[in-house]
């Protein structure tokens, strides 16, 4: 992702800064949709694994990048909290 675009991007929600997901949360992620444990705040239920992903900083709200594109819609942030056993 373009560090000027990375730059500038922020939750929409609590206008906190995001950073991209570590290869370690990417994995956790993947793995809770596999098992079709995750849904988006509007309750869509994701079934697609990530390809990249941006998170806030205090770890909360997690934003899905689709074709290099940040998709930072609030109904379509993950909660962090459905997820168990998150790496911080």
């Amino acid at each position: 992702m373009d560090k000027r675009l990375l730059a500038i991007l922020c939750c929409p929600v609590t206008h906190q800064p995001v950073t991209p997901l570590t290869s370690a949360q990417m994995e956790s992620i993947n793995r809770a949709i596999a098992a079709g444990d995750v849904q988006q705040s509007d309750g869509t239920r994701l079934s697609q694994a990530l390809q990249g992903a941006l998170i806030t900083r205090d770890g909360q709200r997690i934003y899905r990048i689709d074709d290099g594109i940040p998709v930072m819609l609030p109904d379509e942030a993950i909660a962090t909290d459905q997820l168990k056993a998150f790496p911080a």
